[in-house]
């Protein structure tokens, strides 16, 4: 191995401590509590080593968004291809999502409440967050009915379920009713 290559692969795997630390200390205390001195003493680097990969908080958020993305696609995903049925699919698909939320509340916050730096919905999307709206798009699709666009029904569904998802974690609904309100999405929405 090369000098170069080995500098490469510590850099990574210092980027993957910063990532994988601040994404710890946000589920435990919450992102007000990760900032670039605690993430410094904690993964016994100075400042400037974090700055060197990450610009700020932002970046890191963002970085924590897209792993999460990739994770919660590949749940998504999981979840539905072990399911048989459309009716079956869509509602492994509202569960697994729900899942995902409620198990990884910052990582979920990273995603879709606070700002990382990244592009939504736009030709410069970063690929894992194309990619787990595929995971929703590729199930959901099958059940957007005649006359609507796949695309838009995908987009109704998920904020339905990131409805579901903010509102209960938040206190506004009681969750011992996330599985009617599941059982409402998809026996009312999809189309099956």
């Amino acid at each position: 191995m090369s000098v170069q290559e080995r500098k490469e692969r510590e850099r990574a795997g210092r980027e993957r401590l910063i990532v994988a630390t601040a994404r710890e200390l946000a589920e435990q205390q919450g992102w007000d509590a990760v900032t670039t001195r605690r993430l410094a003493e904690r993964i016994e680097y100075s400042q400037p080593v974090l700055y060197s990969h990450f610009r700020g908080k932002r970046e890191i958020i963002g970085a924590v968004a897209l792993q999460g993305a990739t994770e919660m696609a590949a749940a998504m995903r999981a979840a539905t291809s072990a399911a048989d049925g459309p009716r079956a699919r869509v509602y492994a698909l509202a569960r697994a999502y729900l899942d995902f939320a409620t198990r990884n509340p910052a990582v979920y916050d990273a995603l879709f409440q606070l700002d990382g730096g990244l592009a939504y919905a736009q030709e410069d999307t970063p690929e894992p967050l194309k990619d787990a709206f595929a995971a929703l798009l590729d199930c959901l699709g099958e059940v957007a009915g005649d006359g609507v666009a796949p695309g838009l029904f995908t987009e109704v569904f998920w904020a339905a379920l990131h409805g579901v998802a903010t509102l209960t974690r938040s206190g506004r609904l009681p969750p011992e009713e996330t599985e009617s309100r599941v059982e409402l999405l998809v026996g009312r929405l999809a189309v099956v």
